[in-house]
């Protein structure tokens, strides 16, 4: 055998169909692609969320309630919570970095403290909202509140 004589099993190899090139090929005319329209064009790409002329579903479903931009997602921590945290992670002082140390929150969250239950420890709070009803209750305790923007 010499590497001029090398050939593909037979049986291996296929010959490729040459679409739209006259009727002898049996693919002519049309290469398959059905008669006429944008999908038989060269280029085409079908828009999102086309549905072919009918009407879309983000058109079907009706529009409801109103979006607040605007509005700030607190994550809440209450009194009663505090002292378990205190307890369980041994806090002095309850700010944004150590709640993001004990993996309480994440770093972009905002820390709201709500009155409800009882807070036994005396802490130093450094955070972004705090309710009424909880800041009389620290005021109380001897706690130092400061609030961060």
């Amino acid at each position: 055998m010499k590497l001029h004589e090398l050939r593909p099993a037979k049986g291996a190899t296929h010959k490729r169909k040459r679409l739209g090139r006259g009727e002898a090929s049996g693919k002519g005319g049309t290469a398959t692609k059905g008669n006429k329209g944008g999908q038989s064009r060269a280029g085409y790409s079908s828009k999102f969320a086309h549905e072919g002329g009918q009407m879309p579903i983000q058109r079907r479903i009706p529009k409801r309630g109103f979006k607040n931009n605007d509005r700030i997602e607190f994550k809440v921590f209450n009194l009663g919570q505090i002292d378990q945290l205190v307890e369980k992670y041994n806090i002095t002082e309850f700010s944004l970095e150590t709640l993001y140390i004990n993996n309480l929150i994440n770093q972009t969250d905002s820390v709201k403290i709500l009155g409800n239950g009882e807070l036994k420890s005396k802490l130093t709070f450094r955070v972004n909202a705090i309710s009424a009803k909880a800041k009389a209750a620290l005021e109380a305790s001897g706690s130092t509140i400061e609030i961060v923007k």
